[in-house]
């Protein structure tokens, strides 16, 4: 089906008797590696095929997501250089800039010290140190998944190509406008110090509570309601909605703070809404987003009363208490002196959490610097809609146009010491410079750099171009850019993918940085639970990998990759992947002792079985049906047509039906030995993306050949043999009936039964040696008596089940199978016989139960005949 250009050696016929996945997958990836199948070479006139894989953090170790959407990308690369296309998949780390610097912060504290101690240049040091000493686990633990990576090219986001692209885009958007600081409400974690964008905050349900206290005096007082009563110290106003009659009177007037020396003004604003609580707002300007929003409209001041670790800092008797001790003192404070109107505990709302640290989440007024998002978020919303990027499945276009098109400014500083550094010098007189990569800061007495670092998620941003070497242009970057695909999580919409569609168009002159973002599910346990490692049903892949090998993990992942939905995994289902893996090698393994062979060219048609044909058709089809299955990344799809033709058309049938024709050698032995050498040729091509190791061993074993990894992807040769796929369901109809009558008789598979096949008018009279093979079938002898007979298919098997068989219990079982066939029957009839189901129903259904009907129909028929075949009891 398929020439291949590799110079085969002889074909090596000896397998070990069992597969040993420990024993082979190791070293078939070293040597993978050392012969240069994944270096991409960007001077190659082949069409580019480019994936660059989400970074993980430097951190991390390989958990089942990454293994999960590594075989997919694995997949998609290796079909791609086996279909001729110069296949580069990109690998490198993020360097994570919180959760490194806590992992070193924590190990100083073992040693007593914080980094204060070492001082700022010292402490990225020891950062440095670490990474190279622990930092990169998980690239060890891919090349133990098999992940077809170009190592030559690794990056990582703070080596010096990737920083200078993070101080020239930084330039570049600062110059344009798109970069600026001012003072806004972030959200502050007080156990990471630092501020955290929008999604890095996780909102959880609570247990808090809601007080309502009494601000004011008499006639001119009002009740606010709050779950926050620590950031009442930091009020400058309360807001009222200027409709509602009850406030009227208060408006533009002051009122008494409670436990404070301080008056505030009644303000209106259409922020508030008067149908909620009490209709009245305390105003927190520092504090709360909303409120900072009312307090830039009315001019008012914006107090902190909290530091960064969240201890209170106005003067007075709660000075230097936590945040959560104020509350407390704070509403006894307020209790004693009567101004608690109501209390309801524990109440239940919504309270954001650092995603790293799960530290309640302060909002905190802060001098920041921010992205203007506006024009490239337009930009990123653009490429989706008029179609150079395609999302898949298409569905999910409307979680990122819900995200892209609501955009807020995006606070990019990190109070942190790991990480870029803002590129921005201040001067003795208030100067600003920003600084290029190529370019000398400034000098002299009173100059001083900014001393916070960007997010992480700008340098992760500009992944798809830093990567090949922007902003130079390079080969790399003449190559492989814009990348074919993205595939990564939907969680992550958010975090990531639209931030590299911001900066990738706005880089690259409006080139999108990839043509398709593919996006997968979470991996869940089998019972639809999000995995997490403080719950008991965390698995570690490599746990699997040991037990099961590589492949078997990676094909459980596979056939539950179905786009944009959740994925199921327990161990029982990868316990049957290794049980695909081992059919796959013993099938094989009896193949090449009975002749399977790829010398030589096919045999004509007219020298094959039908059979040989009937394989060999459906083999056509399903490599078409694999090759549209992954150009619409329908994984889980492709890996079940993948089972069901190698595990029950290979192996189940076509072998098994070959057997006959081997045993007794010939010429025809042979022309099907070559046939199943193709078949098991294009197989192993088929299935190498995602189970490499054990099809690489198959297939060199087989072929004498190199690789698979450089073997050619099989293409359809357009043989169709519908006749030949006719007769052979036809003769599987009868091996299944008789195997199922065989078992309800409770028949052991292997005990023989004599029998008379009647297959006079049916092209199954060849295939007689082998039905009889198949079902253990002796000939008729002189004493033989019918005592059960089966129509099917055209032929009728009769069996002497003298002595074996109850007939009493088989017409129970037969008229209890014809009473479930007349039901389906009535049922199916009473629907097609509804004038207003057929006016509703969609096309599609009505075939449906049309096919049930005439399927009833021939059950019935088959069925009475059986009935009447059964010996008087």
């Amino acid at each position: 089906m398929t020439e291949n250009t590799q110079t085969p050696s002889s074909p090596n016929s000896e397998l070990p008797t069992q597969y040993a996945p420990a024993e082979v997958e190791g070293k078939l990836y070293e040597r993978w590696v050392e012969r240069g199948y994944f270096t991409a070479d960007a001077a190659s006139e082949k069409p580019a095929y480019t994936i660059v894989i989400p970074p993980p953090n430097v951190t991390g170790s390989l958990h089942l997501g990454h293994a999960f959407q590594h075989t997919l990308m694995d997949a998609l690369t290796r079909r791609k250089r086996m279909q001729g296309y110069e296949s580069l998949w990109l690998p490198g780390m993020d360097h994570a800039g919180i959760a490194t610097q806590n992992k070193v912060e924590q190990q100083l504290a073992e040693e007593g010290k914080s980094r204060h101690d070492l001082g700022r240049e010292e402490f990225v040091d020891r950062v440095w140190q670490w990474k190279e000493e622990y930092g990169g686990k998980i690239l060890g633990q891919m090349r133990r998944l098999g992940d077809g990576v170009d190592w030559s090219r690794e990056r990582f986001t703070m080596d010096e190509g990737l920083s200078k692209a993070v101080q020239t885009i930084f330039k570049k958007l600062y110059e344009d406008e798109l970069i600026y600081r001012a003072e806004r409400i972030i959200n502050w974690c007080p156990r990471c110090l630092t501020a955290i964008s929008d999604i890095e905050v996780e909102y959880q349900d609570d247990a808090g509570e809601l007080v309502s206290i009494r601000y004011g005096e008499g006639e001119d007082s009002l009740v606010v309601a709050t779950t926050r009563a620590e950031t009442m110290l930091g009020d400058t106003a309360v807001a009222v909605h200027p409709d509602d009659e009850r406030y009227a009177h208060l408006i533009g007037r002051q009122i008494k703070l409670p436990l404070t020396d301080r008056t505030i003004p009644v303000v209106a604003d259409t922020h508030v809404d008067p149908e909620f609580g009490t209709g009245a707002v305390k105003v927190t300007p520092a504090h709360d987003p909303n409120d900072f929003a009312i307090g830039q409209r009315h001019g008012l001041p914006a107090l902190t009363v909290m530091d960064e670790h969240g201890i209170i800092t106005v003067h007075g008797p709660f000075l230097g208490l936590d945040r959560f001790e104020a509350r407390s003192t704070i509403v006894g404070a307020l209790r004693e002196q009567g101004r608690i109107v109501a209390e309801k505990r524990p109440y239940m709302h919504s309270v954001g959490h650092c995603s790293r640290c799960k530290t309640t989440v302060e909002p905190r007024l802060s001098m920041q610097w921010w992205v203007k998002v506006g024009p490239l978020a337009q930009a990123a919303g653009d490429a989706v809609r008029d179609g150079r990027v395609k999302i898949h499945p298409e569905d999910m276009s409307k979680r990122y146009f819900d995200w892209v098109d609501n955009m807020h400014d995006w606070c990019i500083s990190r109070q942190l010491w790991w990480g870029h550094r803002i590129p921005i010098w201040y001067g003795p007189d208030g100067e600003v410079v920003c600084v290029g990569p190529d370019e000398q800061p400034p000098t002299g007495e009173g100059w001083t750099q900014d001393p916070d670092v960007l997010d992480t998620w700008f340098s992760s941003g500009l992944w798809p171009f830093s990567t090949l070497g922007w902003p130079e242009k390079t080969p790399d970057l003449e190559k492989f850019y814009a990348t074919d695909v993205l595939l990564t999580g939907h969680d992550i919409i958010f975090f990531w993918v639209a931030r590299m569609m911001m900066f990738g168009l706005y880089a690259m002159d409006g080139e999108a940085p990839f043509h398709t973002i593919s996006l997968t599910g979470l991996v869940r346990d089998e019972f639809g639970k999000k995995m997490s490692k403080s719950n008991p049903n965390a698995v570690d892949p490599l746990d699997w990998m040991d037990k099961y090998g590589s492949d078997a993990v990676r094909f459980t992942l596979a056939k539950g990759a179905n786009p944009g939905a959740d994925v199921p995994i327990g161990e029982d289902w990868v316990q049957a992947s290794r049980n695909f893996a081992n059919k796959i090698w013993n099938a094989t393994r009896f193949a090449m002792m009975n002749g399977a062979t790829i010398e030589g060219e096919l045999p004509p048609v007219e020298a094959m079985s039908a059979t040989d044909r009937w394989i060999l058709s459906r083999l056509n089809k399903t490599v078409a049906q694999v090759d549209a299955l992954y150009d619409d990344y329908q994984f889980a799809k492709l890996s079940e047509a993948l089972y069901h033709f190698a595990w029950d058309e290979v192996f189940d049938w076509y072998v098994e039906l070959s057997k006959t024709t081997f045993f007794a050698g010939g010429e025809q032995a042979k022309v099907s030995g070559r046939v199943l050498g193709e078949v098991l040729d294009v197989l192993m091509r088929l299935l190498h993306p995602i189970v490499p190791f054990v099809t690489e061993t198959l297939w060199t074993t087989l072929t004498g050949r190199e690789s698979l990894v450089i073997a050619e992807w099989p293409k359809d040769s357009g043989f169709r043999d519908e006749a030949a796929e006719a007769e052979i369901e036809n003769l599987q109809q009868v091996v299944t009936e008789v195997r199922r009558f065989r078992a309800d008789q409770g028949l052991q598979p292997g005990q023989k039964v004599p029998a008379r096949l009647d297959l006079a008018g049916t092209q199954l009279a060849a295939h007689e040696a082998a039905i009889r093979q198949l079902l253990r079938l002796q000939p008729e002898g002189d004493s033989f008596s019918a005592t059960a007979t089966l129509p099917v298919a055209g032929a009728t098997v009769a069996l002497d089940l003298s002595g074996t068989i109850d007939v009493a219990a088989e017409r129970k079982r037969l008229t209890k199978d014809l009473g479930a066939a007349e039901k389906e029957k009535q049922q199916a009839g009473a629907k097609l016989g509804n004038e207003a189901f057929l006016a509703k129903a969609p096309d599609n259904v009505v075939d449906k139960i049309k096919a049930r009907l005439a399927k009833a129909d021939a059950d019935i028929a088959r069925i009475e005949a059986q009935l009447a075949a059964l010996p008087p009891a």
